[in-house]
């Protein structure tokens, strides 16, 4: 009997099963195949948290996993001197409340404060949460932008980061020892709020928190009453906060996308709910083609992301890539923070290492340090973390990673959609008074710097082969380094996990090529995916889209090795 034949029969034998879970073993009863993929690993755990496909066992998102965890995170936070209390938060899918309900009776029977949001809310609120409630550690359950099947559990430390690889390992030992059956204290979720062992955040949280992203205005607000604004939270967590923050800045035209107003896990409008890909903002351009707005903004279910599209001046509308609003929104906190006289000494900027080497120009001209740290918007909060350690928080002017994640103030230690509409926001209105778009504005830079175009790639390696597949494409790749990408040589190789960087281990290779030209090979922290990041430059924009189209081949090929 395999491995996961056997602990397919120890959930099975369990008396006291959640029905649901229990139909969904009945059902894969006699399919090898099914339980071989439920139950072979355990969901990997790491300063992502988990993340997986809803469903019975081992490797799948469930009651028992998630109780599983949290007891890991309760047993870790009791070891240590942080404050026993923790925040909860949860967006729009399928299970989210009652994982959330979960993890905070878990939590409760530990002895540990749960403080839990009543309903769906933002995963920068939970940040927010954490530092204000002076918690030791946050709990959030969403997977972002996977699609409607996966749900997930990221964990947060006391300074409202996800948490470091040091306190993952330490998490981790703990759920490793721990029987998702006989192993995890659970309080009775009603009796926990009667004595205060759990208890309900307060709407005056949630509202401070969007005061203090209308805190980070860096603009004059001149003429943002009169932007004509279509937004979508995609069936997710973010249109309490953004209409919040929309009667703050006094925008009075905003319009919703009605088929995507309301929250729901099955995301019925599209299979990836990603403002990053156009599929998900189709609704949103279809009411634009009928509204007429000034700016098309998308958020992602967590509301962690966001995306936008704005007129491209021949009747129809232009998504700006997260690459472009980040080059874009950097350049106009800087023109607006000098205009004002609010530009800190020694200002700081930080993104990624996939990020785009626009940036770079963007910070020389406004002499700006710019800091590049590993993937994942942990490492930019670190950065706020360290300039606040130092006694300069004000240094800190910006942060941004491709995947559309963007944060210009202190108060949250992670991505913030709502940060980042009311910063688009600020500059579409700035950019309308010249009578110019944000196409406009990147078509200028382009101009000036030089046209910098982006690409992303993912192959997907689905079951328990393609892990194995992933790995061995990696060791390929990393053993005999090729020496020719698309036709041009290769001048640079950095193996982010054995070559001294300055920055953590990483499992990430980066190959520079003659001509200005970059690609990257990642695989995901959260998906059974690689992802093959690309950069290009040249003197048009057509021969950027060139060099960009050779190299989507040359990845093509190198993820069949």
């Amino acid at each position: 009997m395999s491995h996961a034949e056997q602990m397919y029969e120890y959930w099975y034998a369990q008396q006291k099963l959640d029905a649901k879970v229990r139909a969904e073993l009945e059902a894969m009863k006699d399919d090898r195949e099914a339980v071989n993929d439920s139950f072979y690993r355990e969901l990997e755990f790491g300063t992502a948290g988990l993340r997986g496909i809803l469903g019975a066992g081992t490797n799948r998102m469930n009651i028992y996993m998630v109780r599983k965890a949290t007891q890991g995170v309760a047993d870790y936070l009791n070891g240590t001197a942080l404050p026993k209390k923790a925040a909860i938060a949860y967006d729009s899918r399928i299970q989210s409340d009652e994982f959330a309900k979960e993890a905070a009776c878990v939590l409760a029977a530990n002895g540990i404060e749960a403080h839990l949001y009543p309903r769906l809310e933002p995963v920068p609120a939970l940040s927010w949460a954490v530092r204000t409630l002076g918690c030791g550690v946050g709990i959030c359950i969403t997977a972002s932008h996977n699609p409607a099947q996966y749900n997930g559990f990221k964990v947060y430390g006391a300074d409202g980061c996800q948490i470091t690889p040091e306190a993952a390992k330490i998490v981790l030992g703990f759920i490793e020892k721990t029987d998702c059956f006989t192993g995890v204290k659970l309080a009775d979720y009603e009796k926990a709020l009667a004595d205060g062992s759990i208890q309900l955040i307060p709407d005056s949280v949630l509202d401070a928190f969007v005061d203090a992203v209308y805190a980070q205005r860096v603009g004059d607000g001149d003429g943002i009453d009169s932007l004509k604004l279509v937004y979508t939270p995609l069936n997710g967590s973010g249109l309490e906060s953004i209409r919040k923050l929309a009667d703050k800045l006094g925008i009075k035209n905003m319009t919703v996308v009605p088929e995507q107003e309301k929250p729901d896990g099955h995301f019925p409008t599209c299979p990836y709910p990603n403002p990053e890909i156009r599929e998900a903002m189709q609704k949103g351009l279809e009411l634009c083609d009928k509204v007429k707005p000034d700016i098309l903004i998308g958020t992602d279910p967590d509301c962690d992301r966001c995306g936008a599209a704005v007129p491209d001046g021949k009747g129809g509308y232009r998504l700006i890539s997260g690459n472009e609003m980040g080059v874009i929104l950097l350049d106009f906190i800087c023109r607006s923070r000098l205009a004002a006289g609010r530009m800190p000494e020694d200002p700081v900027a930080v993104t990624t290492i996939v990020s785009t080497d626009m940036v770079d120009a963007i910070a020389k001209k406004f002499g700006v340090e710019l800091r590049r740290v590993l993937t994942g918007f942990k490492f930019i909060g670190e950065q706020i973390a360290n300039l606040e350690a130092a006694g300069h928080p004000e240094r800190y002017i910006f942060g941004f990673e491709e995947s559309y994640g963007y944060l210009s103030g202190p108060h949250v230690r992670d991505k913030d959609a709502v940060n980042a509409t009311l910063l688009v926001c600020e500059a579409a209105a700035w950019y309308a008074k010249k009578g110019m778009t944000l196409g406009d504005a990147i078509d200028s830079l382009y101009a000036e710097h030089g046209y910098f175009k982006n690409g992303l790639l993912s192959f997907s390696f689905a079951g328990e082969s393609g892990m194995q597949t992933m790995a061995e494409i990696m060791s390929v790749l990393r053993q005999m380094p090729p020496i020719v990408i698309a036709g041009r040589k290769v001048t640079g190789f950095t193996d982010y996990a054995n070559m001294d960087t300055g920055l953590p281990k990483a499992d990430v290779l980066e190959y520079r090529l003659d001509g200005g030209a970059k690609l990257m090979v990642r695989p995901s922290g959260t998906e059974p995916k690689i992802k093959t990041y690309l950069s290009a430059v040249g003197r048009s924009v057509q021969e950027a889209d060139a060099v960009i189209t050779e190299l989507e081949e040359a990845a093509r090929d190198l993820m069949k090795k």
